[in-house]
């Protein structure tokens, strides 16, 4: 039978990236910007590109400037066409794969057990989750481009001395640590990668080895973490949340049960999610079983057939490990649940490193020398191929069930619709300011303010009305993104003034009397006013800051938005000659007003 030979396995590795890439096409063009997208679209809209309020933002206790600037970029290109972002999504997930596919080739040649780490890495649904947000594929790209690339130009600097993949090596990962802190990793990566490649090389002192001949590469990168911690530090207010030994073991184990260790059999096959929520993983227990049964008969069947294979899987498993770790003492909290663990997207680039694991055991060498016998020789191969091309065939099956049940739940959500709605229906309300208010909690949940509030969601819309603390129009943005008519509601009243024929006059600062206190809070004020000319004035609850009100010269209504508390509502006219006469009034909510 003809030895397979780079005739073959090229072409068969760049069809299956072609065939994954035209797959998470189609899943990112089901998706839409969600969650955390919204935020750095809107500060990319309202901040400049190279201003620190947007570069150096903590976002999370996330530092990723270059994330911030291109979603910025996309924004003023084409704020909210989803189009971009997608064509940008399936750019970072070609270059990741390749990326992984140079550096198995230097790995391996292009021998055929290639292609099992490439397909696992390219169909794998651990790195569907990540891929599939937007805010979270700018983090996760990066990182996996990285992985590769700079082990591949550690192995290539190993190899020839040349300077150029020290350069390479270095700015590669200087612009994935600008796009996530988690690339802080990435040197560190490839030392162990190198120094494991080499013991497969039966290199004497790998350690050794790897650090004198690669230095040109480790030293900028130390230069690089010298100059960048201090800055996050800096930047970056502590993620470290506290949490029990209880809640970190009960993570490990949906993050690795119920979460990582299915996705290796191409599972979890089924998707459940609590919109606004992520999606998570919802393996049936049977698949769980068979993926602990599949791992550990694999570990003993590898570390028992190729010399250093332990080490390797040690190595990875303390990647992801690490990886799991980062994510309980960062990311959890009282009232997280365990879920959390299960949406993947805190170490889908395990993946990467898993690939890279790969190939190095096939790399190694094996611990008995196989005997020289082309009859026998020739039976064994042929069926040993044959399982191995089995065995993958099923792993793809397997993950494009995960990936098209993920898509059927993914696609799920308000947002777009919301988003839409609100493209038109701002366009069509431009004659009259809009009053802040917070986007739907099915699009962003509370907690998020101000990150939450139209004037910032909605800010990158190019054609709506303005966002003001003031508005002579009462409307509002219902849960579908529609503008409706507003009302305020009769939590306190402005009493009605004694003056005949005007109630209470206004010529300089005046107090309106309510009918009871109100607590510090976010209020709407409705002033019933006749202006003797068109001039402004200030208004503020007894305490709080006093906000500017254009008023226009006879009978109307400004609904004013102001913070604070009290028993009156204060009243100064700022234009000369000013006078108004204020009928009886109210302080409370902007609610839909009734049909």
């Amino acid at each position: 039978m003809t030895k397979p030979t780079a005739r073959y396995v090229l072409p068969i590795a760049l069809a299956s990236i072609a065939i994954a890439l035209g797959i998470r096409t189609w899943v990112a063009s089901q998706n839409y910007f969600y969650w955390d997208d919204l935020i750095l679209i809107g500060r990319g809209a309202r901040f400049p590109l190279f201003s620190s309020e947007l570069l150096l933002y903590d976002h999370d206790g996330h530092f990723m400037p270059a994330a911030f600037f291109l979603t910025g970029l996309v924004t003023r290109i084409a704020p909210y066409q989803w189009a971009l972002p997608v064509m940008l999504l399936v750019l970072g997930q070609a270059l990741a794969s390749l990326a992984l596919l140079h550096t198995l080739r230097l790995v391996l040649g292009w021998r055929p057990a290639l292609l099992i780490p490439l397909l696992g890495y390219l169909f794998i649904p651990l790195t569907l989750p990540a891929f599939a947000w937007w805010s979270a594929a700018l983090n996760a790209l990066p990182l996996q481009i990285a992985l590769a690339w700079v082990c591949g130009d550690a192995i290539q600097l190993v190899r020839t001395g040349r300077r150029r993949y020290a350069a390479s090596g270095t700015a590669v990962f200087v612009v994935s640590l600008l796009f996530f802190e988690k690339s802080v990793l990435v040197p560190f990566v490839a030392l162990v990668f190198v120094v494991l490649y080499l013991r497969t090389q039966s290199d004497a002192s790998p350690i050794r080895t790897a650090a004198k001949k690669a230095k040109a590469l480790w030293i900028p990168c130390a230069v690089v973490l010298a100059i960048w911690i201090p800055v996050y530090l800096f930047t970056v207010e502590s993620p470290v949340t506290g949490n029990g030994r209880s809640m970190s073991t009960a993570l490990l184990h949906h993050g690795t049960s119920l979460g990582m260790l299915p996705t290796l059999l191409g599972g979890p096959w089924q998707w459940e999610r609590w919109i606004p929520g992520p999606a998570w993983a919802n393996p049936p227990m049977f698949l769980v079983i068979a993926a602990w049964i599949m791992l550990l008969t694999a570990l003993v069947v590898t570390v028992r057939s190729r010399q250093g294979s332990a080490w390797i899987w040690i190595c990875a498993a303390v990647y992801f490990l690490a990886s799991v770790a980062a994510m309980t003492v960062t990311r959890t909290a009282e009232g997280t649940t365990y879920e959390l663990a299960q949406t993947l997207r805190y170490f889908t680039d395990s993946a990467t490193v898993f690939a890279l694991a790969i190939a190095l055991y096939f790399a190694a060498p094996p611990r008995v020398e196989p005997r020289v016998d082309s009859h026998t020789d020739s039976h064994t191969t042929v069926p040993i191929r044959a399982i191995a091309v089995g065995l993958s065939v099923l792993f793809v099956v397997s993950s494009l069930v995960s990936t098209f049940s993920f898509v059927n739940v993914w696609r799920e959500s308000p947002t777009r619709d919301y988003l839409q709605n609100a493209r038109v229906s701002l366009a069509q309300n431009t004659d009259a300011p809009l009053l802040d208010q917070p986007v739907s909690i099915w699009v962003l949940l509370p907690f998020t303010n101000p990150n939450n509030m139209a004037s910032q969601v909605l800010g990158p819309l190019p054609d709506r009305p303005e966002f003001a603390s003031s508005t002579p129009i009462l409307r509002l943005i219902n849960d579908n993104g529609t503008v409706v008519d507003g009302e305020v509601t009769f939590t306190r009243r402005i009493l009605e003034g004694t003056e005949p024929q005007c109630g209470t006059r206004v010529d300089g600062p005046t107090e309106l009397t309510l009918d009871g206190p109100l607590a510090v809070w976010d209020w709407t004020v409705q002033l019933n006013y006749l202006a003797s000319a068109d001039g402004t004035i200030d208004v503020s609850l007894t305490t709080g800051d006093a906000v500017s009100v254009t008023v226009k010269q006879g009978l109307h209504s400004a609904f004013v938005q102001v913070v604070g508390d009290g028993t009156t509502v204060k009243v100064s006219p700022r234009t000369p000659g000013l006078s108004l006469c204020l009928a009886a009034g109210q302080v409370g909510v902007v609610v839909p007003a009734l049909p």
